[in-house]
């Protein structure tokens, strides 16, 4: 946990430094909390955020719960603005390049599904009506990018992360 007055450039990285040194669930309690903090914490993987004049012993605790079991807390107002510049990235930057969230295509992960589905390059490219070195390109792309070792283990992070 950090208590600070805001979201500066010492306090992004002192919690770099927490994340980097094995702290897995940080809480940040700030004086000040605008767009860019939120931002700020979002990237480093803040799991709790709460303002200082919010922070009573009971939401504290909660808050710090919350985070121990994974979960998230972020004051309502900066929920509703993180939403709202999830939805403008998407719109603006991911769709325009055919990419969601994911970090997956629509086509990568079809061609992903077909893959834990058992079919092999063939029998997806028939499915598909695309060629063989199409679907070969597909699943390089993704374990290239990704840093995946092979089909197998794109297949095994896509289904952890919840993409297929």
């Amino acid at each position: 946990m950090i208590v600070t007055d805001e979201v500066d450039e010492d306090a992004i990285r002192t919690l770099r430094a927490m994340q980097r040194s094995s702290c897995s669930r940080l809480v940040v309690v700030a004086t000040k909390l605008d767009d860019a903090a939120l931002l700020a914490a979002v990237e480093i993987g803040v799991h709790g955020l709460l303002r200082r004049r919010e922070a009573s012993p009971e939401r504290l605790v909660a808050t710090v719960q919350a985070a121990a079991a994974g979960d998230g807390t972020v004051p309502p107002d900066l929920l509703g603005r993180l939403l709202a510049q999830v939805g403008r990235l998407q719109r603006e930057v991911l769709s325009p390049r055919g990419l969601a969230f994911s970090g997956l295509t629509d086509r990568e992960a079809n061609v992903l599904r077909l893959v834990a589905d058992g079919y092999d390059t063939s029998e997806i490219a028939d499915q598909l009506a695309w060629s063989e070195r199409t679907v070969k390109n597909i699943i390089h792309d993704i374990t290239t990018r990704l840093q995946l070792r092979n089909r197998s283990h794109a297949v095994a992070y896509a289904v952890r992360a919840g993409l297929i």
